[in-house]
């Protein structure tokens, strides 16, 4: 692996508007009404900031190529497969419809290690959103760069097992079964090329996975949707997720609730056999 130390500390700016044109199409993807308040729920700013690369700026993946050139926010990691693992919130004011909208991002570490799958390289950035001038969103982001897949590695996620998801440790849960429209609209509204997320002989012959791939942050957005549900809009302070396996277009996905230990809430994505996709808490 190489040494990317020159690419900890970069940084760049990317500027938006809130249109509420796009708020409208966020809200349709996800069949609940617009907020009566002038204000986008939490998880839009995802979709607000994004990188903007040409056609031809894409690699096989549908990422934007990254080099050794100053240009290249991300460092070149030759690993083929890309996950967003992870991300810390803190949502400090809600944005408002038509704000202006300002996105500064920082590579703040790199790190390499060698797991049961090959090698991964982790890569932390923050995010901070403004909106207006004044300081909305502030996130730590995760990805993750592996190896390719084995040819003669099994599909994942294995296919479902003679386990159930048992609702009963949950104070609320909700069942959807994500579909391709779905995924095909989030992959519009956050810019994303990946195609793992609409292209099924890649994502099932390159990249190994059973079927087309939920997006981690649409998932999130669900359990964000979960909570907004349960506490109204703008109501939480804080959101953590993690990924723990792959959710699969088609399969059923079970979003979890309820009050932790610490008083604060307890967040969970599950298939219908039980493996839990995602991990998630949040105050409000």
């Amino acid at each position: 692996m190489s040494d990317w130390t020159d690419w900890i500390g970069r940084n760049e700016t990317r500027t938006d508007r809130l249109d509420p044109g796009l708020l409208a199409r966020w809200c349709a993807t996800l069949d609940r009404t617009l907020p009566a308040d002038g204000t986008a729920p939490q998880g839009f700013h995802w979709c607000l900031g994004l990188p903007d690369a040409p056609t031809a700026g894409l690699g096989e993946d549908g990422h934007p190529l990254r080099d050794d050139s100053s240009a290249s926010f991300l460092p070149p990691v030759p690993l083929p497969r890309r996950m967003w693992a992870a991300s810390s919130v803190e949502f400090l004011a809600p944005l408002p419809v038509g704000a202006a909208i300002a996105r500064t991002s920082r590579v703040q570490s790199i790190k390499a290690k060698h797991g049961g799958s090959g090698q991964l390289v982790f890569v932390e950035v923050s995010h901070e959103t403004q909106a207006d001038g004044a300081l909305a969103v502030r996130e730590v982001q995760s990805i993750v760069y592996r190896d390719a897949a084995p040819a003669s590695a099994a599909a994942v996620p294995p296919l479902p097992g003679a386990g159930r998801f048992d609702p009963a440790p949950w104070a609320i849960v909700r069942t959807i079964n994500p579909s391709e429209p779905l995924l095909f609209r989030y992959s519009a509204l956050t810019f994303n090329s990946h195609r793992i997320h609409y292209d099924l002989p890649y994502a099932s012959g390159v990249e190994g996975y059973r079927g087309l791939v939920v997006h981690g942050p649409l998932t999130a957005t669900l359990l964000l949707d979960l909570a907004r549900r349960e506490f109204g809009d703008n109501a939480l302070h804080a959101f953590s997720f993690r990924g723990l396996s792959p959710a699969v277009c088609g399969d059923a996905l079970h979003l979890a609730m309820r009050r932790g230990d610490d008083g604060g809430v307890e967040l969970g994505a599950f298939a219908e056999d039980g493996r839990q996709v995602m991990q998630a808490s949040a105050t409000h």
